[in-house]
């Protein structure tokens, strides 16, 4: 079956219901510098967050990274580039429908890969801008949303075989 993309109200009741599945994208540029989102929607909105989004329903790992590098970037980029640096929780107060009463959970697979040098990220309709940040600073920026910040803490982080601490939270 091909991927579906959810109508909105399915979507808001899955964020009701259950937890979102999603890809973050940490891209790192020749400088080490990582690539981050003003975002303009909820949840996180007004705050820097790396791209990143929901894997769609029959939507195969190595597509919806390819998806969302392209659709949040405007740069294709390949999933056998990229490397999991770990699995974590993203909980949020709000939604992005702003209807009251339940948060939003994410359950978030962050993979990391390098940029091409030559090329010039473009922000999607979620973005207001894209901005490349050193780590030290993005992690000391009130800009920068916690969520965010979680994959540049080495003691947050989960690897990929669940051996590690603990996953961001």
């Amino acid at each position: 079956m091909p991927p579906r993309l959810l109508s909105h109200a399915e979507v808001d009741t899955v964020i009701r219901l259950a937890p979102l599945i999603a890809i973050d994208l940490i891209i790192r540029n020749p400088r080490d510098e990582v690539l981050l989102g003003l975002r303009k929607n909820e949840p996180a909105k007004g705050c820097y967050f790396v791209p990143g989004g929901m894997i769609l329903k029959n939507e195969r790992l190595a597509e919806a990274f390819a998806r969302l590098a392209k659709t949040e970037t405007d740069h294709a980029a390949s999933f056998d580039d990229a490397r999991l640096i770990g699995v974590f929780e993203h909980f949020y107060d709000n939604n992005r429908s702003g209807n009251g009463g339940y948060g939003t959970h994410y359950v978030v697979l962050g993979y990391e890969f390098q940029w091409p040098s030559a090329a010039a990220p473009k922000p999607d309709d979620q973005h207001s801008e894209l901005r490349w940040w050193p780590v030290a600073e993005l992690l000391t920026s009130d800009r920068v949303h916690e969520n965010a910040k979680a994959y540049f803490r080495p003691h947050a982080r989960r690897s990929a075989t669940g051996n590690d601490d603990a996953m961001s939270r």
